[in-house]
């Protein structure tokens, strides 16, 4: 089946009330708006999610949850839509350490989740690449270091 598909960038405003949110849809936003601190395409989210709280001709309340690895901006992108610092963000992964609750409006309630990192057989040296862990804490930092240069193209990589 289809999904609905949203272009969105997350609020970067340090302050932690008001956070601004631009009108414009990402798709028309110029550049300087996309390039500041402004949310962009919470319209566009805010209807998809509105839809999924309405059954026929009755609003229901929904709980939505947000889920994803590690650092990707799970909780920028509640507090974006909630506009205040509803849930703390940082640039470690792991700030987030348990589901937190945050009421939207009356009918939709969204759920922050800790950051998910599935098991799968790849060399250890690969799971730190995923941020799921904070590199002051990595036992051994030259695997995922050699594991990042083997991704990267040598012209990119060397000093000049």
């Amino acid at each position: 089946g289809e999904f609905p598909t949203v272009a969105f960038k997350a609020c970067t405003q340090q302050q932690s009330r008001n956070l601004k949110q631009s009108r414009l849809p990402v798709a028309t936003a110029p550049e300087e708006v996309l390039a500041g601190g402004a949310c962009v395409g919470a319209d566009c989210l805010l209807r998809v999610l509105a839809n999924y709280s309405r059954s026929g001709e009755v609003k229901t309340t929904i709980t939505v949850g947000v889920v994803g690895y590690p650092n990707v901006g799970k909780s920028s992108l509640i507090n974006s839509l909630k506009r205040s610092r509803a849930c703390g963000v940082g640039a470690m992964p792991g700030v987030t350490r348990c589901l937190q609750a945050v009421q939207l409006d009356r009918h939709i309630q969204l759920l922050d989740c800790p950051g998910v990192v599935m098991e799968t057989g790849t060399p250890p040296a690969a799971v730190p690449l995923r941020g799921a862990l904070d590199p002051q804490r990595l036992r051994d930092p030259l695997g995922p270091a050699a594991a990042i240069l083997r991704r990267c193209p040598p012209e990119q990589v060397g000093g000049g």
